[in-house]
């Protein structure tokens, strides 16, 4: 894979980010969604999130495709992807609000979705890793993990590789292919955490 840089959000990086969710959303269990929101709706939430000026970052590239990626297209990823392969976006993260009552407002979610093809090259890594920075440098305190089923190997990994801990397990409270699926949540400090007041 070329060289990856790691940059907050464009407008124009959008259409990228519409297409990675949304095979994430037809595909697999990381979100509980079951419909793909579309390029307007997934406009808004970026506008949402960057009102509340919360941290939004992708995973770029300037050189080729590889060919993995393009093969990857061609045997099953949905038409639109190619735009957002070729923009060289192959994955995103942001932190959102945990919950919205303003006791929470210290404490932060993160998502990280990476494009099929990009996946297990350490993007997911370079990502959250930027995150957990930026996220302390807007002065949140807890960052929480909220990983769609146990099944979720790698996420559980990459999270307990940068230093959150499980905290425990909502048992078959989703329902998506057919299956019922856990809700895995994890946690990580950010800067001082609980050992002192909030600024």
């Amino acid at each position: 894979m070329p060289p990856v840089s790691i940059r907050p959000v464009l407008p124009a990086d959008i259409a990228a980010i519409t297409h990675i969710y949304a095979h994430a959303v037809r595909h697999g269990t990381a979100s509980f969604e079951l419909d793909p929101p579309d390029l307007n709706e997934m406009t808004h939430r970026l506008a949402a999130l960057s009102a509340g000026g919360f941290p939004y970052l992708v995973a770029e590239t300037k050189g080729e495709i590889e060919n993995g990626m393009e093969s990857g297209m061609e045997s099953g990823m949905e038409s639109g992807m190619e735009s957002g392969m070729e923009s060289g976006i192959l994955g995103y993260a942001y932190a959102g609000p945990y919950r919205a009552r303003p006791a929470y407002r210290f404490t932060v979610e993160d998502s990280v979705y990476i494009a099929p093809d990009a996946q297990r090259q350490g993007l997911g890594r370079l990502l959250l890793e930027q995150l957990i920075v930026e996220s302390e440098a807007r002065g949140y305190r807890q960052m929480i993990a909220v990983i769609g089923d146990s099944a979720q190997h790698a996420s559980i990994a990459l999270h307990a590789a940068l230093g959150f801990r499980m905290i425990g397990t909502f048992e078959s409270v989703g329902w998506k292919f057919g299956s019922w699926l856990d809700s895995v949540l994890m946690q990580r400090p950010l800067g001082g955490g609980a050992a002192s007041e909030p600024s």
